[in-house]
Formats: structure tokens, sequence, C-alpha cells
């Protein structure tokens, strides 16, 4: 396979996209992107200033005020929010539904978009999100759509959470994830659903190995 490809992997949260991307773009050599940690390092600061998010003013104030950048330390892209490492504080559910809900806006997104645009300029990048192939890189050389079953996500969803020392009832992570889906797939700007040219992946049965392995089949074969 040629060097400096675009590869994006979308899909809803649970679905293995991150544990996906990053073991897919280390086989490759390649950069690994969390763009969902952007819309997240967002969140984070709105909540932080106690921002009103349905107030577009105070919004567009946040997105031409906030310092975002990214460092490509051990191919992986860390996210700095005003000069702070923000990673292991953008994990929480509340973050995820506040990051969600404030995707939904045209002006946070415009922003956001430049910066991960930026990111994969020169390609060589596995790029994971909602909609890294349909909107942010619609040209990109291959283009993935991961799925499972909402039981098995929600199952992945909770262990995840559990292995970071936090302790939620899995019936609190089912009713997050099914707000976070009803955001997600309705929202008037950038729905979450897979492209003409998205490759679709269910996940319920298949490990990470098994899910990666896939990948690479589909692009040696094409």
């Amino acid at each position: 396979m040629r060097k400096k490809m675009i590869i994006t992997i979308d899909g809803p949260a649970g679905a293995g996209k991150s544990t996906v991307s990053k073991m897919l773009a280390k086989k490759l050599g390649y950069i690994y992107l969390d763009t969902g940690s952007l819309y997240r390092a967002l969140a984070y600061k709105a909540l932080k200033d106690k921002i009103i998010l349905d107030d577009i003013s105070a919004l567009d104030s946040l997105c031409s005020d906030i310092n975002i950048v990214l460092k490509n330390i051990d191919g992986q892209m860390k996210v700095y929010v005003d000069g702070e490492d923000v990673g292991d504080k953008i994990r929480t559910e509340e973050i995820g539904l506040t990051a969600s809900k404030i995707s939904a806006f045209a002006i946070v997104r415009q922003r956001l978009l430049e910066l991960q645009r930026e990111a994969g300029a020169e390609g060589g990048i596995v790029t994971e999100g909602r909609d890294m192939g349909s909107v942010v890189f619609p040209h990109a050389d291959y283009k993935f759509y991961l799925d499972a079953d909402p039981p098995e996500r929600i199952k992945r969803r909770h262990k995840e959470l559990l292995g970071k020392g936090n302790s939620p009832e899995l019936q609190s992570v089912q009713k997050d994830m099914s707000a976070r889906d009803e955001q997600d797939s309705k929202r008037d700007i950038a729905p979450l659903k897979p492209t003409s040219s998205s490759i679709i992946i269910d996940s319920t049965k298949l490990s990470v190995p098994e899910v990666v392995e896939n990948i690479i089949q589909q692009m040696s074969d094409k």
C-alpha cells in the first residue's frame, strides 16, 4: 500500500473506533488522530467557563478565544487547551454528552474543521470520529464505518469506564449512550451516518485485532 494515505473510521460510541484506530495506525506507521477529543476539549472549556450551551454568541466567543493545540507525540496527537494537557480530563460521560450537544452548532464545527484538516494535510493519518469520511475528509483514500449492536456497545463502554476507575451503573451508561446516539444521528449538521463509499464493518462479534485485519484486508483488495 502506498504511503501518506488518509484513512477515516467513523461510527457510534462503543463501536471500538479508538482502539481499532490506534492499533491500525501503529501497524501502518501512521499518526492517530482522535477528532472526538477536539470536541471534548471544547466541551471541557465550555463547562469550565460555565458557558450556556445553546447560547450561540457565547459559543462564538469561546471558539474565538480558546487556544487548542495539537502535538504529535510518539505518533499520537495530544490535545492542549490554553496550554493544559486535557487528555485525562475529557473522557467523562458529562463531557461526551456536552461535546455531542455543541457539535450540532455550525460555529463549533467550522472552528474544529480547520484544525482537523490541518492535522491531516500531509496524509499518513488514521482519523476517527463521527463525520470524518462525510465532512472532514470527503476525499479520504479509505473510509470505514465501524458499528456494533447497542447491547455490545453499552457493555464495552461500561467496561472502559470501570477500567478508568469510574463506577457507573450499567443502566446509567445505557441512558447516556442512547442520548448520545439520538443527538449524533438526528442533528441537522453532519449527522452520524456512513457515506455511500464507506466500508461498513460490524464489530459485534469481532476482537480488535480481527477488526484491524479486516480493515487491512479490505484496503489490500481495493
